[in-house]
């Protein structure tokens, strides 16, 4: 009679890749880029809005 299957698998563990260290930096996530360029485009749209009330103070009556 052969013997019973175990009805689960065993788990195996995959070892980790070794990462190359380098020194320096860490690199830049995308994360990091977004949030540089949402911080960019709020400051520019702060400045356009500056620029627009200045002249339209200027122009107004």
């Amino acid at each position: 009679m052969p013997a019973a299957l175990p009805s689960r698998r065993l788990s195996h563990r995959h070892p980790a890749l070794p990462r190359p260290t380098r020194p320096g930096a860490p690199p830049v996530r995308a994360s990091d880029l977004i949030l540089a360029l949402l911080g960019l485009a709020l400051l520019g749209g702060l400045a356009l809005t500056a620029a627009a009330t200045l002249i339209g103070r200027a122009l107004g009556p």
